[in-house]
């Protein structure tokens, strides 16, 4: 009996020991994969082909929501003040046409056009497009009737069909700047950060606008003039913003 009670306490004291063992050897990794979480978290923002895709995906964004508020403000306004005068029904339709445009567009054509060019070479090649377009804005003023309808409707739907070739870029550029278990957190800061532009665009466009519109008779861009010109400039330094050594593109991606 005093031999079987002595294997038996033996057993459990080995069981224990098993058990410590166990527990020993699983704090370490614990405390390994949080502090791999950490380093992941502070990595990011260390990571600067993702934070350089961020400052120009911010940027543009920022473009687009100002052109947005731009556009209605002045295709609505007088054309004495270097709008279109056009009503609230006709900026509707042109704004539907544009909406449509854009599901064939992301379907059929974008795939085929980032598959012949690259993201890169389609990027830039949207903003140069992008600021030409800009330009001829002003001078829509001079047109009327179905002539002015058809311009207006053809270049609605260019520039918001090359913007969404832009942001669609910058959201590959940011993916493919981080490794899997880090993009929840990058898209997370990314949308912070972009929300932040979103939210000043719109007040910030509507403050030129109002003050271009006193303009008129300025020897430098008067009126309406201006109001695309800095669009244009937004434009332009987000496309300067892509070259090197500003962007750092993935390794993939600089062939293009």
């Amino acid at each position: 009996m005093q031999e079987t009670l002595h294997k038996h306490k033996v057993c459990e004291n080995g069981h224990q020991s098993i058990e410590a063992l166990e527990d020993h050897l699983s704090e370490p990794k614990e405390k390994v994969g949080e502090n791999t979480n950490l380093d992941g978290k502070k990595s990011l923002l260390m990571n600067w082909p993702f934070m350089s895709s961020i400052i120009v995906y911010c940027v543009f964004s920022f473009h687009d929501m100002a052109y947005l508020e731009v556009f209605s403000l002045w295709a609505e306004s007088d054309k004495k003040y270097g709008g279109l005068s056009l009503s609230s029904e006709d900026v509707g339709q042109v704004l539907a046409v544009t909406g449509a445009s854009l599901l064939v567009y992301q379907l059929i054509i974008y795939p085929r056009i980032n598959k012949v060019l690259g993201p890169i070479k389609s990027f830039r090649i949207a903003a140069i497009l992008c600021i030409i377009m800009l330009f001829a804005y002003p001078y829509m003023t001079y047109l009327s009737g179905p002539g002015l309808s058809i311009i207006l409707n053809i270049a609605s739907v260019l520039k918001i069909n090359l913007s969404v070739t832009i942001i669609t870029t910058c959201f590959v550029l940011q993916n493919n700047a981080v490794p899997q278990n880090q993009r929840g957190a990058a898209n997370g800061l990314c949308m912070t950060v972009m929300s932040l532009f979103k939210a000043v665009a719109p007040a910030a466009a509507g403050i030129v606008f109002s003050w271009a519109q006193k303009r008129q008779q300025a020897f430098f861009f008067p009126g309406d003039q201006m109001v695309f010109f800095l669009l244009n400039a937004i434009e332009l330094l987000g496309l300067i913003l892509t070259l090197k050594p500003f962007l750092a593109v993935p390794e993939q991606y600089n062939t293009n």
